[in-house]
């Protein structure tokens, strides 16, 4: 029995050291496999056919950046609602939407009756006037005289300054509505007046149609000087003594695209409102961006604090696994194979297509990488 205790006491013993033996090959074995994964090999048919592409680690300008959103307009200046000073109906226009017009050039044309009572009051005043005025002498030089009362120099003198006053008026109104006083004097009266343009722009809206009643409330057309076009953003209360005039502004207009354009600061606001504390920034933009973009549209925009050179390669380049970032880099190639290390780099900042890259030891400038096609292969 004793003989047969120790026999399966040395079986034990056998079995457990080759059982210790085993899992330190296997650990071993899979340390191997680790290092070996490191390593990526590709053929030249590989790398053609999958189109990859090699760049080298290079230096670019990142900026330090501060976010703001606004929208595209004009000064106030620069934007005319056109209205009339008496109602009439539309008579002629011939203008769309998109137009352009120049300071003075004619818009529509109205007529009503109102225009010819208008002038018919001035015509009686102007013939009134005349007589009035003599009248008003007459009493003054027979007062001076003491032939002629007071109350009939002072009657006389109310009476001409009374209708001195109606014919400046009835004269201003026919100025400001572009009819002629001196035709209007020599009878020639006209049932229509023409609404002139107020500035240069472009036309962006028209509310009226032939035989449209319109009342001096209403609003006609209106332009805008798209020359005078600029940002108008929202910068906020933290970021405001990183403003100052000229700084550089890069901005997007989301609903039409990616497309960059660029602008530059030429006014920076007095006060901090709003229930967000923001302080309104204005920015001027190019001949060229002008023609490209409208009125109104909203942006997102970011302006730059400083700018730095950093190593960098493009977005595509970085392999991220389990919230560590990668590279393959170039080892060798040779007899149409190339060789790449799968090397942990640290990042930075992103700048668009383009993450910055931490340099050390095993990253550097000029290091080649797999710019392209990493994805196929991981």
């Amino acid at each position: 029995m004793k003989k047969y205790f120790y026999y399966i006491l040395i079986v034990s013993l056998l079995a457990s050291f080759s059982s210790c033996g085993e899992k330190k090959k296997t650990s071993e074995e899979e340390n191997s496999l680790q290092v070996e994964s490191s390593i990526v090999k590709i053929t030249q048919e590989q790398f053609n056919s999958m189109k990859m592409e090699i760049a080298p680690l290079e230096e670019r300008e990142f900026d330090n950046t501060m976010k703001a959103s606004g929208k595209i307009d004009v000064p106030p200046k620069s934007r005319a609602k056109v209205t009339s000073f008496v109602g009439g109906y539309v008579k002629s226009t011939s203008l769309l939407v998109g137009d352009k017009v120049v300071k003075g050039q004619a818009l529509l044309t109205l007529e009503s009756p109102e225009y010819i009572d208008l002038q018919q009051s001035y015509l009686e005043t102007a013939g009134q006037i005349k007589y009035l005025k003599s009248e008003y002498e007459r009493q003054k030089t027979l007062f001076e005289e003491n032939i002629s009362s007071q109350k009939k120099y002072l009657e006389a003198e109310s009476n001409y300054k009374r209708a001195k006053a109606t014919y400046e008026s009835l004269r201003q109104k026919l100025i400001m509505l572009h009819i002629d006083p001196s035709k209007v004097e020599q009878g020639n009266f006209s049932s229509f007046i023409t609404v002139y343009s107020p500035i240069s722009g472009d036309i962006t809206s028209i509310n009226a149609n032939i035989g449209m009643a319109i009342s001096p409330t209403d609003v006609i057309m209106e332009i805008v000087e798209t020359q005078a076009m600029h940002l108008e953003l929202a910068v906020f209360e933290k970021d405001v003594f990183n403003l100052q005039i000229g700084q550089k502004v890069k901005f997007t207009v989301p609903q039409i695209g990616i497309n960059e354009f660029e602008a530059k600061v030429s006014q920076i606001g007095k006060s901090v409102g709003g229930n967000e504390r923001v302080i309104n920034v204005y920015a001027s933009l190019d001949t060229d961006t002008k023609q490209k973009l409208l009125t109104g549209m909203f942006i997102e925009a970011q302006l730059i604090v400083d700018s730095r050179r950093v190593l960098s390669i493009p977005v595509d380049a970085l392999i991220t696994e389990e919230g560590s970032n990668f590279l393959l880099i170039l080892e060798s190639e040779k007899d149409g194979i190339y060789t790449f290390r799968k090397t942990l780099v640290k990042i930075g900042d992103r700048n668009n297509d383009w993450i910055e890259i931490i340099p050390n030891d095993n990253i550097n400038l000029g290091a080649k990488v797999l710019a392209k096609g990493v994805f196929d292969i991981i």
